[in-house]
């Protein structure tokens, strides 16, 4: 199986089950060893008392490609630490571009970074990811 195969089974594997980003119509748009690509839009229950799209939202799409990015490899992984800067409000029916990509990779941590964009290219959020390794896979496999 090449990295390639293996980022888009365990993609398959993981959306089956990933209510959180079904609920808020997060698609994934590209997948492959260490990275992906996510869309979701900026819905009306998903904004705030300013009329921009809340910052949970923002991060929980930055999150969820850094899920999807950290995992790709068929080993499981988790958050163990997240950080995001917001440098530009989102407003309703705005398409946000969330692209993760590894910047470190060891046995048992790692270091991702996503960078939230509309379609346009305007920068929205940069979010740093570390990851924790722990048991199990997606699905069996000799080569993970």
């Amino acid at each position: 199986m090449t990295a390639q195969e293996c980022a888009e089974r365990v993609r398959d594997v993981m959306f089956a089950e990933d209510t959180a980003a079904k609920a808020l119509g997060i698609e994934i748009l590209s997948i492959g060893a260490g990275r992906a690509t996510l869309r979701m839009l900026v819905q009306d229950h998903m904004t705030n008392g300013h009329h921009i799209c809340h910052g949970g939202f923002i991060f929980t799409l930055a999150d969820t490609a850094f899920a999807y990015s950290c995992n790709s490899y068929n080993q499981r992984c988790v958050a163990a630490g997240a950080m995001i800067d917001f440098v530009a409000a989102a407003h309703v029916r705005e398409r946000l571009i969330a692209e993760a990509f590894e910047v470190s990779r060891g046995k048992r941590s790692g270091v991702y970074d996503v960078r939230v964009t509309r379609e346009d290219g305007g920068l929205i959020a940069v979010f740093r990811g570390r990851s924790a390794t722990i048991k199990g896979q997606f699905f069996e496999s000799s080569h993970a």
